[in-house]
């Protein structure tokens, strides 16, 4: 199984539903040999360094909403979520470094979507990261950005995207949505599985971003309202949030948008608008997409969105990349033993990410000039910027 198999049915909303989801992601390549046993190097991965000035914590919160049922397992009762908040931190606090995802909901990910790896979960579960768990807050109060990952897959794939905002001065919730994904542990140590994996084109889309939005509307109450969730809400600047996503997580940012006013700007990394932009935009607040080569001519939603912003609006195509070159996902398919396809190295994708995701937020919530959002840059050939 080579790693545009593992992105096609792991990476996001790409199941079964035609052409213009798949191209992105997966060219050609079919199931084959099992994996390779990974390296004793690869099996200590670490994700990338933060690049901000800022010591990270991270505390984990479980929100429960008991007026609404859970969208897709009623009988479940409550909508439940967990929340992974990373925030700048005062160095040498906290305790160790936050685990990168339970060892049961890497098995349960390695068994939804790669069935005959060889490698243990643990090696996934394992993976090494840069936050303190519970380390004290920086002083100062911060904006908070949203993040949303892409369908099957837990909250965790988004980490080196949180740890590295949370290092550059904001509060990061990264939220999962359970039965969504592969598998998402509880505080009482109970692991729920996907309900909705194999049912997403009978579903649709648009009713899993419009649910996310929900989600992330209820994630916003319960940690800027009068008795925050989060022990350590104060630091939350709340007249400054954002939201970013990957996939349907990003398709989630513009429909949370377009339910949401606090959401003040927002980011789509390579998610097809199945929920789509509303002809009257987005009351002119700022959007930026960023995808991988070649998502147009086959998603053709991207130009409708394209057409309906109606604010400050940006276009990044990063040559070389894939669908799942966003997030964590090729280091965790290179540690499963899958080759990495993508031509660019997931050490400069993860780079760029992280760079242009940071450059929009610190223009549009923290009001600093980003000259690197208004054209070509000769430090980073790969993005093309497309401008209105």
């Amino acid at each position: 199984m080579n790693r545009s198999r593992f992105l096609a049915v792991a990476a996001s909303a790409v199941l079964a539903l035609g052409p213009a989801l798949t191209l992105p992601i997966a060219a050609a390549g079919s199931a084959s040999a099992a994996p390779a046993n990974p390296s004793p190097a690869i099996a200590s991965a670490q994700l990338p360094r933060p690049t901000g000035p800022h010591a990270v914590g991270r505390s984990t919160v479980h929100l429960v909403d008991a007026d609404r049922p859970d969208p897709w397992v009623p009988s479940a009762g409550a909508r439940q979520l967990m929340v992974s908040m990373y925030y700048p931190a005062r160095p040498g606090t906290g305790g160790a470094t936050a685990p990168y995802m339970t060892a049961e909901e890497a098995r349960l990910l390695l068994e939804l979507r790669v069935p005959d790896a060889t490698v243990p979960p643990e090696t996934i579960s394992g993976v090494r990261t840069w936050a303190h768990t519970e380390a004290r807050p920086a002083p100062g109060r911060f904006p908070l950005v949203v993040l949303s990952p892409g369908f099957t897959l837990p909250r965790a794939t988004l980490t080196g995207l949180a740890e590295d905002l949370a290092s550059r001065g904001y509060v990061v919730a990264l939220v999962d949505h359970p039965y969504e994904n592969a598998g998402t542990t509880l505080p009482d140590g109970q692991t729920l599985p996907c309900a909705i994996c194999d049912e997403f084109p009978s579903i649709g889309g648009s009713a899993v971003a419009e649910s996310r939005a929900e989600d992330i509307s209820f994630v916003l109450d319960r940690l800027t309202g009068r008795h925050p969730a989060w022990r350590y809400a104060r630091v939350i600047d709340a007249k400054r949030i954002g939201m970013a996503g990957h996939s349907i997580g990003g398709n989630a940012a513009a429909a949370t948008m377009a339910a949401d006013a606090r959401v003040r700007a927002g980011v789509n990394m390579d998610g097809t608008f199945f929920a789509p932009v509303p002809a009257t935009g987005l009351d002119g607040r700022p959007f930026l997409m960023v995808g991988a080569e070649n998502r147009p001519p086959l998603d053709r939603t991207w130009d409708e969105a394209w057409a309906h912003l109606d604010g400050w609006k940006r276009w990044l195509t990063v040559a070389g990349t894939d669908h799942g070159s966003f997030t964590d996902v090729p280091l965790l398919a290179e540690l499963v033993g899958i080759p990495d396809t993508a031509p660019l190295p997931y050490e400069r994708s993860s780079a760029l990410t992280r760079a242009y995701v940071a450059a929009f937020f610190d223009l549009h919530l923290k009001g600093v000039p980003q000259p690197v959002l208004d054209g070509p840059s000769p430090a980073n050939p790969e993005v093309s910027v497309r401008l209105p």
